[in-house]
């Protein structure tokens, strides 16, 4: 009889013992698998009379729960006696994990936002899928301008009967302050870091993507001056307190005046090198005062307001502080070397 059966296999249950994790799992293939006992007596027990299916179905579920508890109690008794749920953490992983570095570039660009944050400067973004009107237009390149050549700008879908609604990937972050300040009356005082594409050549000294920091401050009485005064104040901040910076006359389209800024080789301390070209001077940015073309289309009063502006590559500033002689060292991810730079941070 199965209640017969039942009542043989309560007692054997209640006399169960182990003595290592593998016999307790040998008892629950025994009692509790698909092919166990507690399996074969649930077939068994569709052939009992109607009448009895009740009691006799109570009495399996009896025998089940005494099994599932007396299995799980040598369990945890053996657990305890070997101290592995308190000495085990079975979150870890079998292997140490190595840490990982922050990228170089990120490195670079988050000082350089700090540098300039600490002086007033906030953060602001723009696409980088952009249209021709942002990126050259507003900015005061003319429509024959060498930049809008195919030689240096992806175009996503040109327009031949008007180059201001061609689509493009972003040349130069500048176009984050057409968009800014179409949006915002000044004062302004922006940073825009980010990612540019021109189509060039990849080799050693250049790239098709790389990244930039451009600057940005409108309001009454803007002067040259300021300009100077900040970033000189970026260049001690970043290369050192002895750092000199020098300004050459130069053109952007967006800019009048405009210059580029040179620091002193803090290798050689411009004693002069082959790191400077034996110069004593490297160049890191270009700047100048706000075009008033450049405000009156955005919307700004240029005889109200002035505002200068600057940008610099942030593979050009890391490369000053980390000597990396090969662009494409940046955007290869080569774990050698990007394992040496777990100390920048």
């Amino acid at each position: 009889m199965i209640t017969e059966q039942i009542d043989a296999l309560l007692q054997e249950v209640a006399n169960l013992t182990a003595s290592s994790v593998d016999e307790v799992e040998q008892l629950r293939i025994k009692y509790l698998s698909r092919k166990g006992i507690l399996n074969a007596l649930m077939a068994e027990f569709r052939n009992v009379a109607p009448e009895e299916k009740k009691a006799v179905g109570m009495r399996l579920n009896e025998l089940k729960q005494a099994a599932l508890t007396k299995i799980n109690g040598l369990r945890d008794e053996l657990d305890a006696h070997s101290g592995a749920s308190d000495d085990i953490d079975l979150t870890c992983t079998s292997y140490p994990v190595a840490l990982g570095t922050r990228h170089p570039l990120s490195i670079v660009r988050n000082e350089i936002i700090n540098i300039f944050s600490r002086m007033g400067f906030t953060l602001a973004d723009g696409p980088e899928v952009d249209d021709d009107k942002h990126v050259f237009t507003m900015l005061n390149f003319a429509a024959d301008h060498p930049a809008r050549d195919m030689q240096d700008t992806f175009f996503i879908n040109q327009h031949p009967n008007d180059v201001t609604k061609n689509i493009i990937l972003r040349s130069h972050t500048s176009g984050v302050q057409t968009h800014f300040m179409e949006r915002h009356q000044p004062p302004l005082r922006i940073l825009s870091p980010g990612r540019v594409y021109r189509n060039e050549a990849i080799s050693a000294r250049a790239h098709c993507f790389f990244h930039q920091v451009e600057g940005l401050y409108v309001d009454k009485q803007v002067s040259f001056t300021d300009l100077k005064q900040v970033l000189l104040t970026f260049a001690r901040e970043m290369f050192g307190a002895d750092t000199k910076i020098r300004l050459r006359p130069s053109y952007f389209p967006f800019t009048e005046p405009s210059a580029e800024m040179d620091i002193s080789c803090h290798i050689c301390g411009g004693k002069g090198c082959g790191f400077c070209k034996h110069t004593g001077w490297v160049e890191i940015l270009g700047c100048g005062i706000v075009d008033p073309n450049v405000l009156e289309a955005c919307g700004i009063d240029s005889s109200v307001y002035s505002g200068y502006a600057f940008g610099m590559g942030v593979e050009r500033i890391a490369n000053l502080k980390y000597r990396v002689s090969d662009l494409r060292e940046f955007s290869e991810n080569d774990v050698r070397f990007l394992e040496q730079f777990k100390a920048a941070h």
